[in-house]
C-alpha cells in the first residue's frame, strides 16, 4: 500500500531557523511538501521557500499562499523560475486573492478578483513555458516577453499553480485553470463537500474531472498524548477565529448563542486577556468540530473526515510540538 500523503505547513510561530530543520526533518519522515504561509504582514513565503529547497533534496515545496496583487506578473514568473533552478520540479506556486482590510490599507483595490486571478494563473503559465509571451488583459499586460534565461536551464518550467479558494466562485475558477486548489482550514469537513460539487463545475468547463484537480488543504492540528492540553492549544486558536471571523465560523455549523456569548467577552482586535477570558466558553466539540485536536487516534480521525470529503493531501499546521506531530503523522493517518 502506497504511503499516505502528508505535508507540513509552516507560518511564523516558529524561528524560520527552526522551520528549515522541520523542512528537513519532515522530507526525513516521508512527508511530501512544505508549504510556507503569506498572509499577514509577517514572513514573506519566497524566502522560506528558498531556504527549504536549498537544505532539501526530495520533498516538494509550496507558497502557501502568496497573493496575485502585490508582485509584477514578470518578477513572479522569474520569481518561480528561480525556485526551480534552486529546486527542479519541486516548487508548487499557490496563489489566492489576499484579503482586506489588509489590502486595502497597503493600497490595493481588490476589484474583479475572479479575472484578476484568471488573468495571473494564465499569464504566469504562459511565462513559464519560457516562450515569447504577448498578453493584453485588464490586470496584467505584457508584450513580447520571455523569461530572458542566458545561462542554465532553457526548458519550460513543470511548476503547478494552486488556487487558495474559500468562496465557491474561486473554488469554481481553480477546477476551471488551476492544477491544484488548496482548501481553508477552519471549516467542517462538511464545507469541503459544497467545495467539490464547485470544483466539478469548473473542471467541466475545461473539459477535465474532479480527479484531475489535486485538493490538499490546511488543517489546525494539536495532537498531544495529553489531551487537554492539545485541546486547549487549538482553544485559544479557535477563541480568535469565533471573535474576529463569526460568519466563517457560523457557516461552520457554530451556534449563534455561543458566538453571540464570546462578543460579549471580546472585543476586536481582541486582547490577549480577552482571549484568555473567552476561552473557558468554547467546549470541546466545538473545537474538535473545525480542528485536528487532541489525542493521536481523535486526530487521525479528524484527518481522516477530510480525506473522506475530498482532500486529497492534509496540509497540517502544528500546534504544540511540530516534531511530535510528524512523528505521529509519518505513518499517514489511516
Amino acid at each position: 500500500m502506497a504511503q499516505d500523503r502528508m505535508a507540513l505547513y509552516l507560518q511564523d510561530a516558529h524561528e524560520l531557523s527552526q522551520c528549515i530543520e522541520l523542512a528537513k526533518y519532515a522530507e526525513a519522515k516521508g512527508f511530501e511538501a512544505v508549504w510556507q504561509a503569506e498572509s499577514r504582514l509577517v514572513r514573506d513565503a519566497i524566502v522560506p521557500m528558498a531556504a527549504y529547497a536549498a537544505v532539501t533534496t526530495r520533498i516538494k515545496v509550496g507558497s502557501g499562499v502568496i497573493n496575485n496583487w502585490t508582485r509584477n506578473i514578470g518578477l513572479l514568473a522569474a520569481t518561480f523560475l528561480t525556485l526551480d533552478d534552486l529546486a527542479p520540479n519541486r516548487i508548487i506556486c499557490g496563489i489566492g486573492a489576499w484579503w482586506d482590510p489588509l489590502a486595502k490599507k497597503v493600497g490595493i483595490e481588490r476589484r474583479k478578483p475572479l479575472l484578476a486571478m484568471r488573468e495571473t494563473v494564465t499569464a504566469l503559465r504562459q511565462l513559464l513555458t519560457l516562450q515569447e509571451v504577448t498578453f493584453h488583459g485588464e490586470f496584467h499586460h505584457l508584450d513580447g516577453v520571455r523569461l530572458d534565461v542566458v545561462h542554465g536551464r532553457k526548458e519550460p518550467r513543470n511548476v503547478p499553480i494552486y488556487i487558495g479558494a474559500t468562496g465557491m466562485q474561486m473554488m469554481e475558477l481553480a477546477g476551471e485553470i488551476a492544477d491544484g486548489v488548496v482548501l481553508n482550514y477552519l471549516v467542517a469537513p462538511k464545507y469541503n463537500l459544497e467545495a467539490m460539487d464547485a470544483l466539478e463545475r469548473g473542471a467541466k468547463k475545461a473539459g477535465r474531472r474532479l480527479e484531475d484537480i489535486d485538493r490538499p488543504q490546511l488543517m489546525i492540528c494539536s495532537v498531544d498524548y495529553d489531551r487537554k492540553k492539545a485541546l486547549d492549544g487549538a482553544r485559544k486558536m479557535m477563541t480568535q477565529y469565533l471573535g474576529q471571523q463569526p460568519h466563517l465560523m457560523k457557516a461552520s455549523g457554530v451556534s449563534q448563542e455561543l458566538l453571540d456569548e464570546i462578543h460579549q467577552v471580546l472585543t476586536w482586535p481582541a486582547t490577549d486577556e480577552e482571549i484568555e477570558a473567552a476561552m473557558h466558553l468554547v467546549p470541546d466539540d466545538v473545537v474538535q468540530m473545525c480542528t485536528a485536536s487532541g489525542s493521536p487516534e481523535e486526530v487521525k480521525a479528524k484527518v481522516r473526515e477530510y480525506i473522506d470529503n475530498g482532500c486529497t493531501c492534509p496540509i497540517l499546521y502544528p500546534l504544540g510540538d511540530p516534531k511530535l506531530m510528524i512523528d505521529i503523522f509519518s505513518e499517514g493517518y489511516s
